[in-house]
């Protein structure tokens, strides 16, 4: 029988690098906890309200978010057809993002007489 007299770690070490970069990468997400964004800049941007909203985000690629989840236009009705009037809601959209898809969401809020609305903007400078 073979005596081992040293002990190879460094395959250990590259499980621990790997483990290390996945930790670091979700722990970012998580922190960050929102969907990316490059916000359209204003100079007279107010806080929303400190209820508890609910939050329709676009995408550069225009992906349609509710609360964090991807939804389709007909899904995001659905679902806001069953919000109650006063229910305030944040519009967060990427500056990127056609007015168009813009436009259809309000449609969509205008319908169901959701006019309790935050848009988020980042304040210039």
């Amino acid at each position: 029988m073979k005596k081992f007299d040293q002990i190879n770690v460094i395959p250990f070490i590259d499980i621990m690098l790997v483990l290390l970069a996945i930790v670091l990468t979700t722990a970012t997400f998580i922190a960050q906890g929102r969907i990316p964004l490059k916000l359209p800049e204003t100079q007279h941007a107010a806080a929303p309200q400190n209820d508890k909203p609910l939050e329709i985000s676009i995408d550069e690629a225009r992906k349609v978010y509710l609360d964090g989840s991807v939804v389709h236009l007909l899904a995001l009705e659905q679902r806001l057809g069953q919000a109650k009037v006063d229910q305030p809601i944040v519009l967060r959209v990427d500056a990127s993002v056609p007015f168009n898809d813009v436009v259809a969401v309000l449609d969509i809020l205008q319908k169901y007489h959701l006019d309790k609305l935050s848009i988020v903007t980042v304040r210039k400078g």
